[in-house]
């Protein structure tokens, strides 16, 4: 038997009939991408915990923000802090909707020779196992809602970056596999998994790690001829969380990169 097809509503509001009242884990959103995704679900009536692992700046966004927003701090670096903050926030919401996996950062350019053990585990642990912890301490509460999931990829995860990026870029490529894989495992219960794969995107990432010459280079490479914005990704994010735009989505990543790749 095929499912009967309903012809679909879309009033003015749409987005707000979503998102208001749904409970938001964006990880990783003290800053850049994550504050703007975060600003985002709280102004269309969600309920969010904004993450970070500085106490000031995670008050700070959270103020700057308003709304229902609720400010919870953690190291993701830390296997233990993942799967704490996860339980935390689900207590805190009562419940979860959605889960976005934003947390990482590159933690700086080394190179193959200098890579050390220590780096090597934490530059995993933060840019990708945070992900698997976060999602499968999350797994109950998603369970019970039918929830989403959304990973934070990068467009490093399909190119392999630039010099002195291997790691970071391989951890984002893990980003856009999990997000496939967990998409055939866990349809049964419903949860749709999908990531967005963001390009040179002129948050304070770029600031710490790339030089102007090198981001005006790469601007001009791009077909739009400018970098993206944290505000240029939102829409993303939105889309895929939302039942009613992307019910029939999963499994899926989405490059938003101004034309900088093709995948």
């Amino acid at each position: 038997m095929f499912p009967t097809m309903t012809e679909p509503t879309w009033p003015a509001d749409a987005l707000a009939q979503d998102f208001s009242g749904k409970r938001v884990l964006v990880t990783g959103s003290s800053r850049g991408i994550g504050a703007a995704v975060a600003g985002a679900f709280a102004d269309l009536g969600a309920t969010v915990v904004v993450h970070g692992r500085d106490d000031a700046a995670v008050t700070a966004t959270a103020r700057r923000i308003g709304g229902n927003v609720i400010p919870l701090t953690a190291d993701f670096a830390d296997r233990a802090q993942v799967r704490g903050l996860v339980e935390r926030a689900v207590a805190a919401l009562g419940g979860l909707d959605i889960l976005i996996n934003n947390a990482g950062t590159m933690l700086g350019r080394v190179t193959l020779a200098d890579i050390d053990d220590d780096f090597l585990q934490t530059q995993f642990d933060l840019n990708a196992a945070s992900a698997l912890i976060a999602s499968r301490t999350a797994l109950p509460a998603l369970i019970a809602s039918r929830g989403s999931i959304v990973n934070t990829g990068s467009i490093s995860g399909r190119t392999g970056g630039s010099p002195g990026s291997s790691l970071y870029s391989a951890a984002k490529a893990f980003q856009a596999s999990l997000a496939r894989s967990l998409a055939t495992e866990l349809a049964p219960h419903g949860i749709r998994v999908n990531a967005v794969s963001p390009g040179t995107i002129a948050t304070d990432f770029h600031d710490r790690y790339s030089t102007p010459e090198k981001l005006a280079q790469t601007a001009a490479r791009i077909p739009l001829k400018r970098l993206g914005s944290a505000e240029d990704c939102v829409g993303a994010y939105l889309f895929l969380a939302s039942n009613r735009l992307a019910g029939y989505i999963t499994g899926q990543v989405i490059e938003v990169n101004g034309g900088q790749f093709f995948g």
